[in-house]
């Protein structure tokens, strides 16, 4: 199947406006891969400082220099079930890598905080700035520069992010991703939801939605909805930094440790001591990211990504912008539906088919660039795959033909939608983004007057006093980056939800994140500029009527243009917004981070500069991980 005419389209004005700082940022790559590993050039004093407490063997292969050395970065904290099982992970790469010929060290570790613990709380405003916190984590654990390659332990909402945009600052290095893998599956998603709604509408009380939580959060683990936790291990995949169908294999079991250490010794092949040397700044190049763009859109994944994706782009020297999400997702068709835009959690999608058919299913229909390189080598195809455990060892297996359940995932010729639901909206109050995937078409055109608020917590009294029995669009604002870090906004879900299925017509408009929890009511998000990067929605009064019109793209105050000219910005009081829960230490982030569109990034692209070097040879070989004629028994990696 030849490329989509439109994906063609889209990555060429990517390659176009994006060239100088690619150029760049492989000059970079370059210098510092000739440059060679710091241990050998470093005095005795400091190189015994860097393998002082190492068993004696693995020493003395650092000693002689001749070995590949692997860093481990991790976010393992043992509160937050996605990174609990990380604590058993560093012994099973120290012992593969060797195994393998090489050397690991626990080079650093990074911040891991949970929005879902975080959220309504003043710790969620220190949330996105958490990413580019773990980005500089990661590169001070790499900053002794005593390794070959380095495989990242990462998994939840900002830390995959962070993590990538610290290696391909580190360009040079080989990257693993080694995901840790959801939660066994709890109380039902519907379950869990209404229960959610029944709280907010004060028919239940605390001891049973805590018992209801209990039921959904209970073990080891991500959160098995289809939020940005889950929708980071599909961008691993796509992006071929995971070995393939590692992301949905459940924790502490073993085809997670054989994976585990699979992961390792692929790091170690991938070194520059190995045969097929592959830093990872040249596997996430422009069709890379495309392709990370397409399966967040046919997955229906996460809104934070239209965040993450454009930093994570950036760090690669890559240009990208909401322009490039909308008209992808105007052709990409929606071929999964995992809660919250459908009933079935991740292990359900995995079982149904997972990552390995949806790669599949949109490289056959010219959606996905197969000419990619990734940790196997080069070529998409050989991620269409899903691991098993034979004989201790893991061997992969073609990913299945068909769908087990056309209700979680399906074709690419047969999909639930069309387009991919996540849309682009602009008018007089800026531009944002809105997913639909999960709204109900009738839902998606909402005319009505606007409430404003300047917290979340101003809603939620307004809420709880009765004051919302109407139809209205709440636009809540002060959210963004600069004003108070940029937190989600769940608390307010439940209620609007209720309000709308009560015969409410309602929608959310603001400068603030919903993620990839985002549900069915309409909601406008990441609008950009925000009020203090003089964005319009200081203007806007209560009573003002409001367009969301999701199906034509507008987001209008329906002001005449003339008194909409005249208006200035109401100010707010954002002083509860900087000290407190060490906000107070994130004061340079809020003043120096960028708009959302440009990913609410701290960093910006490389600086501009003479090319000074030549292309790094990579090896060209197609990845065929499958040798045999019925593509059922698979190679061991």
């Amino acid at each position: 199947m030849p490329l989509h005419a439109v994906l063609s389209e889209v990555t060429d004005r990517i390659i176009e406006k994006s060239r100088p700082y690619r150029r760049t940022y492989l000059d970079h790559l370059e210098t510092a891969r000739r440059q060679g590993v710091q241990r050998g050039a470093l005095s005795c004093t400091n190189l015994a400082h860097g393998f002082a407490a190492f068993p004696a063997n693995d020493k003395l292969k650092l000693k002689q220099q001749k070995n590949p050395s692997v860093a481990i970065v991790s976010s393992y904290n043992d509160m937050l079930s996605a990174h609990q099982p990380f604590e058993r992970f560093p012994q099973i790469i120290k012992d593969a890598v060797r195994e393998a010929g090489g050397v690991a060290q626990f080079a650093g570790g990074t911040p891991a905080m949970c929005d879902g613990v975080t959220q309504g709380q003043p710790g969620m405003e220190l949330s996105l700035f958490s990413r580019d916190t773990i980005a500089m984590a990661t590169a001070v654990a790499l900053s002794h520069n005593m390794f070959d390659a380095a495989v990242y332990l990462g998994i939840c909402d900002k830390i995959v992010p962070g993590l990538l945009i610290g290696a391909l600052h580190f360009g040079h290095l080989p990257a693993v991703f080694i995901p840790g893998g959801p939660m066994t599956s709890g109380m039902s998603n519907p379950e869990k939801s209404r229960i959610r709604q029944l709280y907010a509408q004060g028919k239940l009380g605390r001891d049973e939605l805590l018992e209801a939580e209990s039921q959904s959060y209970h073990g080891a683990g991500t959160c098995t909805f289809y939020g940005t936790a889950n929708s980071n291990q599909m961008l691993m995949e796509v992006m071929g930094l995971h070995l393939p169908g590692a992301a949905f294999i459940t924790p502490n079991t073993p085809l997670r440790d054989a994976l585990t250490a699979a992961a390792a010794r692929r790091a170690v092949e991938i070194s520059a001591h190995g045969d097929t040397y592959m830093p990872v700044g040249h596997v996430v190049d422009e069709k890379c990211i495309v392709n990370a763009v397409v399966a967040l859109l046919a997955t229906g994944g996460s809104t934070n990504h239209t965040l993450h994706l454009v930093a994570i782009a950036k760090a690669a020297g890559i240009v990208i912008d909401w322009d490039d999400f909308s008209q992808l997702s105007a052709v990409v068709p929606l071929v999964a539906r995992i809660y919250p835009n459908g009933d079935a959690d991740v292990n359900h999608f995995h079982a149904a088919g997972g990552t390995g058919f949806v790669i599949r299913e949109l490289l056959d229909a010219g959606l996905l660039h197969d000419d990619v390189n990734t940790i196997l080598g080069r070529g998409l195809r050989a991620h269409c795959a899903e691991p098993f455990l034979e004989n201790q060892s893991v061997v992969w297996r073609s990913a299945p033909q068909r769908s087990a359940d056309e209700n979680v995932v399906r074709g690419a010729a047969s999909p639930f939608s069309a387009d991919g639901g996540l849309r682009l909206l602009t008018g007089n109050l800026g531009r944002a983004v809105i997913k639909v995937s999960a709204v109900k078409p009738q839902y998606r055109i909402v005319e009505a007057p606007a409430i404003v608020f300047n917290s979340q917590e101003e809603f939620l009294h307004a809420y709880k006093a009765g004051e919302l029995e109407r139809d209205f669009v709440a636009v809540v604002r002060f959210q963004g980056p600069r004003a108070n870090g940029m937190p989600e906004l769940h608390a307010l879900t439940p209620a609007l939800g209720s309000l709308q299925d009560a015969g409410r017509h309602v929608a959310l408009v603001t400068d603030g994140r919903m993620s990839g929890a985002s549900g069915k009511v309409p909601a406008a998000i990441h609008v950009s500029p925000e009020v203090l990067a003089g964005g319009a929605l200081g203007r806007v009064r209560t009573g003002d009527m409001i367009r969301l019109d999701a199906e034509a793209g507008v987001l209008q105050a329906l002001v005449p243009d003339a008194e909409w000219s005249k208006r200035m910005a109401e100010p707010a009081d954002l002083s509860s917004n900087q000290v407190g829960m060490g906000r107070e230490l994130f004061a340079l982030f809020r003043n120096a981070v960028s708009t959302a569109e440009e990913g609410a990034a701290t960093f910006g692209l490389p600086p501009l500069v003479a090319p000074v070097s030549a292309e790094i040879n990579l090896p060209n070989e197609k990845a065929e991980p499958f040798s045999d004629e019925d593509t059922q028994v698979k190679q061991t990696l």
